[in-house]
């Protein structure tokens, strides 16, 4: 979806948890999901925060796949460490935020994202919840082509 809204000129912020996946395997790192989560974590929400500070030079909209908001409810899950309110406040996304619900028949894992099903329905509903309570417009986005998704979310941010 985020290579689709990019080759159509959006600016576009990649997913902070491949690129330090990306990082981390290429370097022998430890702050692996698999090896060690809180380390990784922590790591996704600097880049997260770095991708944010990017963006408000780019011209809008610009589309973020996974965000603060994410890697901050991810920490308060793994340590219970709650920066979410904080990280919220400070760091505002334009709303509509669009999930994506997990779906078995797209679900793949690989070499940057070995997490199962279950735990991706788990991660999906903590978002879920967390967004609507920080007052971000929750829109899912609808089992339908890639072109079609793409229609319906540059229709609802008025730019189709």
């Amino acid at each position: 979806m985020l290579v689709e809204l990019a080759r159509r000129g959006f600016a576009t912020i990649e997913e902070p948890g491949r690129r330090v996946v990306r990082e981390e395997l290429a370097s022998g790192g430890d702050a692996l999901p698999w090896i060690d989560t809180v380390a990784f974590v922590r790591r996704i929400t600097a880049m997260a925060q770095a991708g944010y500070e990017a963006a408000r030079s780019l011209p809008g909209p610009v589309f973020f796949d996974r965000g603060l908001i994410d890697a901050a409810v991810a920490l308060k899950h793994l340590t219970g460490e709650v920066a979410l309110t904080d990280l919220a406040a400070r760091h505002r996304y334009a709303s509509p935020v669009f999930l994506a619900p997990p779906w078995p028949e797209l679900f793949a894992t690989d070499a940057e994202r070995r997490h199962d099903f279950t735990s991706a329905v788990a991660e999906y509903d903590r978002l879920a919840a967390a967004y609507p309570a920080l007052g971000y417009d929750v829109v899912l986005l609808p089992k339908v082509s890639v072109a079609e998704r793409l229609a319906f979310i540059l229709e609802r941010v008025g730019t189709s």
